[in-house]
């Protein structure tokens, strides 16, 4: 019966062994692929990150332009008042010039009328011509005397129509270079407008532009900081899949360690079974298995191989899968919220949750979230304080924790 215990132990280990070799696989291809994701992601966030800095550049030009254009703007509206200034006094000076030249020809005009009035009222009041009057003179120096006086005043009239008329000259070549340079101001004002106006528009697209580009900036923004909290999650995910093949490569080992030294047992007990040794020998080989098994299970708790009492199973039983995948026989505590059993009161678990009686287990060795089905109910990992092999249930009162006691049970684990 012992030999028989000792087999089905070995057998059982084998299983578990088998059973271990593709999860832990699965779990290093999914931790590759995680990796591969991460960088995948990193690539991404890298791209983000340099369009983001490439929009927020052009955004930084465009801006330094419309503070330039600002600037043109200013210094063109200064010049075009001073412009507009010049034009109307411009126009003032020509408005003046011509009031003058009207008053040069009034006295054109005017100065000849006297003279004409003049000479008539000469012909009418001395009936004689100018030779008359000369020739009635009394005596040589009255004849030079009212010769001088008739030169005098025709001299005196050429004169003044000769000053009126280059007078009036002046004021109409001075009203043309007036009117010549107020139609040249007239053209710089019209192009300083135009001008304006181009600067302007140009502002305007320049300002819509830069709000485009801060729109563009806010969806890059919002990319980046997806990409960040995505590439945070497969760290974190990264580092629970490493957490968890560590657990899995040391449960595996654990295992090949248990399955040699139950394979060494059994070969001793096979050479002892077949010897021809006395019967204290015998019964001291058979002692000598059992410590060897007692010591086996003392080194692979975390497997828990072993088979409590009056709670034997074949190993038909064991390897059966309508349950899920058969992890073994495990040890059952239970604990509850309290400060006895956590230290502290009501804090959450080791995943961030809080526990949940007829839900929560503790258990190291595989991830969270992971679903064990133990006596028909099906719990989830969400804790640790427990090696592997050992499950802790969480119950609602230290009561109920103390009554559930130590119990051994088949552990499944569920899809």
């Amino acid at each position: 019966m012992k030999i028989k215990k000792l087999w089905c132990a070995l057998l059982t280990v084998v299983y578990l062994n088998s059973s271990l070799l593709p999860v832990y696989a699965n779990t290093t291809e999914q931790l590759k692929a995680a990796e591969q994701e991460k960088t995948s992601v990193e690539n991404q966030l890298q791209n983000a990150s340099n369009h983001l800095s490439g929009l927020t550049n052009k955004k930084k030009e465009l801006e330094n332009y419309l503070l330039d254009l600002n600037n043109q703007l200013s210094s063109l509206s200064k010049s075009l008042e001073e412009v507009q200034i010049q034009a109307s006094q411009k126009g003032q000076e020509l408005d003046r010039l011509k009031a003058s030249l009207e008053r040069a020809k009034e006295d054109e005009e005017r100065q000849y009328e006297d003279m004409k009035l003049r000479i008539q009222y000469m012909y009418e009041q001395s009936g004689a011509s100018y030779v008359e009057i000369l020739l009635a003179s009394e005596d040589f120096v009255d004849f030079l005397n009212k010769a001088d006086a008739i030169n005098e005043i025709s001299r005196y009239d050429r004169e003044k129509l000769k000053d009126y008329k280059k007078t009036k000259e002046m004021i109409a070549k001075k009203e043309k270079e007036v009117e010549k340079e107020k139609e040249e101001i007239d053209l710089l004002a019209q192009e300083k407008t135009k001008k304006q106006e181009e600067i302007e528009a140009v502002v305007l697209k320049t300002d819509e532009k830069i709000t485009e580009y801060k729109s563009q900036i806010t969806d890059a923004e919002a990319k980046t900081s997806a990409y960040l909290a995505n590439l945070e999650k497969q760290k974190k995910n990264i580092v629970n899949l490493k957490q968890r093949a560590e657990n899995e490569a040391a449960a595996q080992a654990a295992a090949i360690k248990l399955a040699e030294e139950a394979a060494r047992v059994s070969q001793k007990a096979n050479k002892e079974k077949t010897s021809q040794e006395k019967p204290s020998q015998s019964s001291g080989a058979v002692k000598e298995e059992t410590v060897a098994i007692s010591q086996v299970h003392q080194q692979t708790e975390p497997i828990a191989v072993e088979t409590p009492p009056a709670q034997e199973k074949s190993v038909e039983a064991e390897t059966g899968t309508q349950e899920g995948t058969y992890l073994g026989k495990f040890k059952l505590t239970a604990y509850c919220g309290c400060a006895k059993c956590c230290g502290t009161a009501n804090k959450p678990t080791a995943s961030g949750l809080m526990p949940t009686s007829g839900h929560t287990v503790a258990m190291a060795g595989v991830p969270f979230g992971t679903k064990l089905k133990i006596n028909g109910v099906v719990y989830t990992v969400e804790d640790r304080g427990t090696p592997y092999g050992h499950a802790d249930i969480f119950m609602d009162t230290h009561q109920q924790a103390l009554q559930f006691g130590l119990q051994y049970a088949d552990v499944y684990q569920v899809n």
